[in-house]
């Protein structure tokens, strides 16, 4: 009689590995390998562990994570159960993104995983935004490989990653890439360019909701909004023009900047204005001082205009405020991350699709460092740096057992 102590939930790889069966490990083994079998040393299971515990271990361009292996190959060999030392070279390792893989495939894979990985909660906030993909840039061509996320904020997990012929074609890109993700109690968030009737009814019809800034781009949108907040100029003999504004207001201070946040909110316009769903529209204004040595040597204000389909009684002005500013997380938690923590656009990824896989897999490496509990990435890469076991838990285990 056979015994096995593998859980429901596990599975075990052809060396020997023990994973879970909705891990990023399990869901390696599926992957199409494109490469002919003849002088084929690693599987690509192999190739792809490697290069995601070199990342998450601090280390980002082939030659640095060929280097690395070769570093800890007894180390490697011991987690992987490999049954030999050698270790792949700095071209094997970028021929997995430019020919080993499908980039459709992978894009799937992704997808799949990081929907799953994802934990449901109230009013979550969906960023969207593009992002010149710098490293793909070959001499002489005017531009680079450009690409448009959907980001869960409070999960930091990069949902949906559609690819863009140029920046203006986000409005092109962005109904589908929103078709990829359940939009169901979410609210989707994004800049001027996406404040477009379509993708609104769009959102609207999956369960979702909008919030976007309004700009020129939208004309005649732009100038009833700024009507209606104008400042109110009664005639002689008539008294002060009923509103139902509402306001709230946040100030914050850091790193020598003094920020006042004042947002108003109105819902006149929800039967006058042609826009799907429309639940208020919203006036904000940001006053920002910096100082020196205690006094104010610099001011600026800005206001914007916007939009949103969240009613009143859902969202009054300070959750409105709340998720505006959320928008930008996006920023700091994707962009920002990828060009200076992972060093993106200092990788040159110019064959292909090689520049959007590296995309797809600093997003989920950002993902599985969330998921490890840190929120800052660079101390979580010097943890891990030391501790590879740790970072192949997260390779092999998932937050969803099935």
């Amino acid at each position: 009689m056979e015994y096995s102590t593998l859980q429901p939930w596990e599975d075990i790889g052809e060396t020997g590995v023990v994973y879970a069966v909705g891990s990023l490990y399990g869901r390696f083994q599926k992957l199409t390998d494109q490469r002919k079998a003849k002088g084929k040393r690693y599987c690509l299971t192999t190739l792809l562990v490697i290069v995601f515990l070199a990342k998450l271990a601090g280390k980002d361009r082939p030659d640095e994570i060929a280097d690395w292996a070769g570093n800890h190959a007894d180390e490697l060999v011991g987690i992987l159960k490999l049954t030999h030392s050698w270790m792949p070279s700095h071209s094997t390792i970028r021929r997995v993104f430019h020919s080993v893989m499908d980039e459709n495939e992978f894009d799937q894979l992704v997808r799949e995983y990081q929907q799953q990985e994802q934990d449901e909660g109230e009013d979550d906030v969906l960023a969207m935004d593009g992002k010149a993909l710098r490293g793909t840039r070959i001499a002489g061509q005017e531009r680079s490989d450009h690409v448009l996320s959907v980001y869960a904020v409070r999960n930091q997990l990069v949902l949906a990653q559609q690819a863009v012929d140029c920046k203006e074609n986000e409005i092109v890109a962005a109904p589908q890439a929103l078709a990829q993700v359940s939009l169901v109690g979410k609210i989707v968030t994004g800049d001027a360019m996406h404040t477009q009737k379509a993708t609104s009814q769009q959102i609207v019809v999956g369960g979702g909701d909008y919030l976007w800034p309004v700009k020129e781009n939208q004309g005649h949108l732009y100038e009833d909004i700024q009507r209606l907040f104008a400042p109110d100029k009664p005639k002689p003999g008539f008294g002060q023009i009923t509103h139902d504004f509402l306001t709230a207001q946040k100030t914050n201070y850091g790193h020598g900047r003094f920020e006042r946040r004042t947002i108003q909110t109105s819902a006149m316009l929800n039967d006058y204005l042609d826009w799907p769903g429309l639940g208020q529209v919203y006036r904000l204004e940001r006053e920002f001082s910096w100082l020196r040595q205690g006094k104010v040597y610099k001011t600026s204000c800005e206001v914007e205009f916007g939009i949103t389909s969240l009613s009143r009684t859902h969202a009054p002005p300070d959750k409105v405020l709340g998720h505006r500013r959320n928008h930008w997380l996006i920023e700091t938690g994707l962009h920002y991350r990828r060009d200076v923590t992972f060093c993106e656009d200092a990788t040159r990824m110019t064959i292909g699709s090689a520049g959007r896989i590296l995309a797809m897999v600093h997003n989920l490496v950002i993902g599985l460092i969330k998921r490890a509990g840190y929120h800052n990435a660079a101390k979580a890469r010097r943890f891990f740096e030391g501790h590879l076991a740790d970072a192949f838990q997260l390779l092999i285990t998932s937050n969803c057992l099935s």
